[in-house]
């Protein structure tokens, strides 16, 4: 009897797990047919290969993501993407290939400023929609009504990547007065540079060095020593990966010690880069589009993902500065292309320009230039770092949050360096 009984429940049991799989696989069927193609060119190499890194493997999980819950419009979804080598004049024969040859049926990209400029001439004459990621103010040049920019500054565009910078200095009892600005003459630093411009003026501040540098430049100390000799309270940096190392390398050289010192370091987004300045990045202002304290719904998830598949990679292990926003692109896109029901550019940029979206990188609305409707950037400051820890890098406590208000966890420490 025994053992009948054990041979029914079993049976039973089987019986059961048949039900639930058929269940599941009700719930989301495998896609079928030909591949959606998404293309984008992508910076796998060059100066800011660290954070196009990050956002390639964040597109991946997003095409994992989709295709395990049935693909879009029912079918599965195939990133065609080419390496662009931070170089923009890469990018417009890239687009052009992926469009004419590739044939792809979506687009997203480029990454970063530099790069989306000289891309979107190519996707306007397509009459194209795409998604680029942390480019700022490119839609001013071009007034595209299917441009969308996945990076939070608002129709503010530059000035927001330094708003925060200035009114905290502006704070600081006694108020600084003069200024210095450092910047790569760059697309985006040249933008960001001039954003910090309009911001010290806004608020008072005396510009009494303000200075560009080639792109590629490695000997920072002439520069650091001039910005020295001006003798300015407060120094303004906008520079790439690459440069941000040197640039605080020579800082320190030379002994600089301003009241204030920061900016748009993109450098400083990487975990790697902080972990190799450790301590010289100590009291450091800088700029931030994501920041550890938010608590999306859905981000720790894709962060999870992220963080396997950047084990032994020579990326991030975070990916709180990048990852973030191309998921959330390819989930803005999604949501398009599946509430319209279509493929047709011209549909999917009047879903996305109507609609509120949630995202793993936040709750946001487009305006009409394709730039976020409400800003979100953050400044905060480097705390006690130490030498060799990345797991200090992990939480958010080693840069709490200084500005805005909304997002303060922290005091500010002033200034930068004593006399």
């Amino acid at each position: 009897m025994s053992v009948t009984l054990r041979t029914l429940w079993g049976r039973v049991t089987a019986l059961l797990a048949i039900v639930v799989l058929s269940v599941s696989g009700a719930s989301a069927q495998a896609p079928k047919g030909d591949p959606i193609k998404v293309g984008f060119s992508m910076s796998l190499t060059g100066a800011v290969a660290p954070n196009g890194q990050q956002l390639l493997r964040a597109l991946e999980i997003w095409r994992d993501d989709v295709n395990t819950a049935g693909g879009l419009l029912g079918r599965p979804v195939e990133l065609v993407h080419y390496d662009d080598q931070s170089s923009p004049a890469n990018v417009p024969g890239i687009y052009q290939k992926l469009l004419s040859v590739d044939k792809v049926d979506l687009l997203l990209g480029p990454y970063s400023t530099n790069m989306a400029a000289p891309a979107i001439p190519v996707i306007m004459q397509a009459g194209k929609t795409t998604i680029t990621m942390l480019a700022i103010g490119v839609n001013r040049h071009f007034n595209y009504d299917r441009y969308f920019s996945m990076v939070p500054v608002s129709s503010e565009g530059v000035a927001a990547f330094s708003k925060g910078f200035f009114e905290l200095a502006s704070e600081q009892n006694p108020k600084p007065v003069t200024v210095a600005m450092v910047a790569a003459d760059a697309e985006f630093a040249r933008t960001a540079a001039d954003g910090a411009k309009e911001n010290a003026k806004k608020l008072g501040f005396k510009i009494v060095y303000d200075r560009s540098y080639p792109p590629g430049n490695t000997d920072f100390a002439p520069i650091m020593r001039a910005v020295q000799a001006a003798n300015p309270d407060i120094v303004f940096v906008a520079a790439y990966p690459p440069d941000t190392v040197g640039i605080i390398r020579s800082a320190h050289e030379i002994g600089l010690k301003p009241k204030m010192f920061g900016g748009t370091m993109i450098g400083l987004l990487a975990t790697p880069l902080k972990v190799q300045l450790g301590p010289l990045t100590n009291n450091l202002v800088i700029m931030e589009s994501f920041t550890p304290i938010f608590k999306f719904p859905g981000l720790q998830d894709v962060l999870a993902k992220y963080r396997e598949k950047a084990k032994g990679q020579k990326i991030d292990p975070f990916g709180y500065g990048f990852v973030p926003f191309g998921y959330a692109a390819g989930q803005i896109l999604a949501k398009a292309v599946t509430e319209t029901k279509s493929l047709d550019h011209d549909k999917i940029a009047k879903y996305i320009h109507a609609n509120t979206f949630d995202t793993v990188a936040g709750q946001l609305k487009f305006g009409k230039d394709g730039e976020w409707a409400e800003p979100r950037t953050v400044f905060s400051q480097f705390q006690d770092v130490q030498p060799n820890d990345v797991a200090q890098f992990r939480d958010g406590s080693k840069q709490p949050v200084l500005w805005p208000d909304k997002y303060k966890n922290g005091k500010m420490i002033y200034p930068y360096a004593k006399d």
